[in-house]
C-alpha cells in the first residue's frame, strides 16, 4: 500500500511536464546531457530507494560557465539546485554597488533552498566561480518529495536549524569581530570545507574581492590585513594560492576580544 502511494504521487508528478514546467525547461540557460549519479547529493542519499526513479525523471542537469548566474536575487523561485561539480558563491546586495557573500557552495551542497516558503522568490543570487554542473529539481516536485520522504524532511529541518545558527553567528561576528579576525575565520572555514590540494594550498581559488565581500570589508582593508597575516608568518600567498602555516594563531584571532 505504501509503495502504491509512492508511485501514485510519482505519476502525478509527471504532470509537471506541462505549461509552466515546459517554459522553465526551454528557458534554462544551460541544459546538458552530463548526468549525475542519482546517489551522492543531499536529495538522493536521503530519499527512499523507490523514489529515485521519480527524481531521475524530473531532474535537469545544467552546466554554468564561470561568472554565470544560476539565479538572481528577487527572481521567482523555480526550483532547488544540487551542486554536482564546481564552486558557487551565494551573495546578497549590500548597498548600491556592493555585495555580501553569504556562502561558498561546494560539490554536494544544496542551493536555492532560501526560495522555499510563501514569498517564492530567491532572496539571494548564486554565481558560478568556476565551470559548474548542477542538478536542478522543480520546486513543486521537491515539495512533493518532502511529503513522501520523511527522513529527507527531518534532515532538511535540521539543516535549516544549523543554517539559522550559523547565520546568527555570522551576523554577530560581522558586527563585533575585528576585520582581521573575520579574515582568519574565513581562511579556517575554507580549509575545513574545501581542504588542501597536493601543494598544501587551500583547494579553492578566490579573488581578493570575493574574499573581502565574504568578510564584509573593503578591498583595500582586506588587502592590507591579508598582507599583515603574511608578514606575521601565519599564511603564504602566491597569486590566488593560499597556504596556512600557523592555524592556532589564526584561531586565536577569531576568539580575541
Amino acid at each position: 500500500m505504501f509503495l502504491g502511494k509512492i508511485w501514485n504521487i510519482y505519476f502525478l508528478k509527471l504532470l509537471f511536464k506541462q505549461q509552466n514546467w515546459l517554459i522553465n525547461y526551454l528557458c534554462a540557460m544551460k541544459v546538458t546531457a552530463y548526468s549525475c549519479d542519482v546517489q551522492s547529493c543531499f536529495l538522493c542519499t536521503l530519499c527512499l530507494p523507490e523514489w529515485l526513479p521519480a527524481i531521475n525523471s524530473n531532474k535537469q542537469n545544467r552546466q554554468y560557465k564561470k561568472g554565470e548566474q544560476l539565479f538572481e536575487e528577487g527572481s521567482e523561485a523555480s526550483g532547488i539546485y544540487f551542486l554536482y561539480k564546481g564552486v558557487v558563491k551565494v551573495h546578497k546586495r549590500w548597498g548600491e554597488d556592493k555585495q555580501l557573500i553569504l556562502h561558498f557552495a561546494k560539490q554536494g551542497d544544496m542551493i536555492g533552498y532560501r526560495g522555499l516558503g510563501n514569498d517564492r522568490r530567491y532572496p539571494v543570487t548564486a554565481t558560478a566561480l568556476e565551470n559548474s554542473i548542477v542538478c536542478f529539481v522543480d520546486i513543486r516536485f521537491f515539495e512533493a518529495t518532502l511529503q513522501v520522504n520523511h527522513q529527507l524532511t527531518y534532515s532538511l529541518m535540521q539543516f535549516y536549524a544549523n543554517e539559522l545558527q550559523a547565520a546568527e553567528l555570522r551576523m554577530r561576528n560581522l558586527a563585533h569581530m575585528e576585520v582581521k579576525g573575520r579574515i582568519a575565520e574565513m581562511l579556517l572555514m575554507l580549509q575545513k570545507n574545501f581542504g588542501k590540494n597536493n601543494e598544501g594550498s587551500l583547494n579553492i581559488s578566490l579573488s581578493r574581492q570575493d574574499m573581502a565581500s565574504y568578510c564584509g570589508t573593503t578591498y583595500e582593508t582586506f588587502f592590507r590585513l591579508i598582507n599583515e597575516l603574511t608578514r606575521e608568518g601565519m599564511i603564504q600567498i602566491s597569486g590566488k594560492s593560499i597556504k596556512i602555516y600557523l592555524e592556532d594563531k589564526l584561531l586565536a584571532l577569531t576568539t580575541s576580544k
